[in-house]
């Protein structure tokens, strides 16, 4: 049912992000350059590798790490980056790696390998059988603004309530986290 509806919703969100997605990797293209998209290694269910497309938000260099971990001498945003996370536009490509199977559209978002500390609260919590998710109960209830513990206190309760109507829900809620860039940074 879940991919059902992965696949179902999916498919009409690729179709309206396709003509967001070559706006703005022109855009990107044009204020910093080649590449406008990067596919990174993140973890996904049951801690297996998946490659997961992004919009380009950082200057080509900069250090693969969570955004918590960036030094300020390390965020050196394109011009277009800080609006890109604030309005988590850079992470519409992984609308793919949905399609492909790789990813959810409702899920804990997808770690960074590098991520141990978050990785083995997921383990503790029973997370880690989930597939990511292009959204999330974390991501509508606070974003980048919750502590790790509480992030994946989230993550486990939707582990346990995971449903259809829930996973609506969420959907539908990630619009209005989203434009209101609550928690984003």
């Amino acid at each position: 049912m879940k991919r059902a509806f992965d696949i179902l919703l999916g498919i009409p969100i690729a179709i309206l992000a396709g003509p967001i997605l070559v706006v703005v990797g022109l855009l990107i293209v044009v204020t910093s350059g080649w590449p406008a998209f990067i596919v990174q290694t993140r973890v996904g269910a049951n801690e297996r590798p998946i490659r997961v497309p992004k919009l380009r938000t950082m200057h080509v260099g900069v250090p693969l790490v969570a955004k918590a971990a960036l030094r300020p001498e390390d965020a050196k945003y394109t011009p277009l980056g800080p609006w890109l996370r604030r309005s988590s536009l850079d992470e519409l490509p992984q609308i793919v790696s949905v399609l492909r199977g790789d990813m959810s559209l409702v899920g804990p978002r997808p770690a960074l390998p590098s991520q141990h500390d978050l990785l083995a609260l997921r383990r503790r919590h029973g997370v880690i059988p989930l597939k990511p998710g292009l959204t999330g109960l974390a991501q509508i209830e606070g974003r980048e603004s919750l502590t790790l513990p509480t992030k994946v206190r989230y993550e486990a309760l939707y582990a346990r309530r995971q449903s259809f109507w829930f996973d609506l829900a969420i959907v539908l809620k990630t619009g209005r986290a989203v434009f209101g860039a609550r928690g984003a940074y």
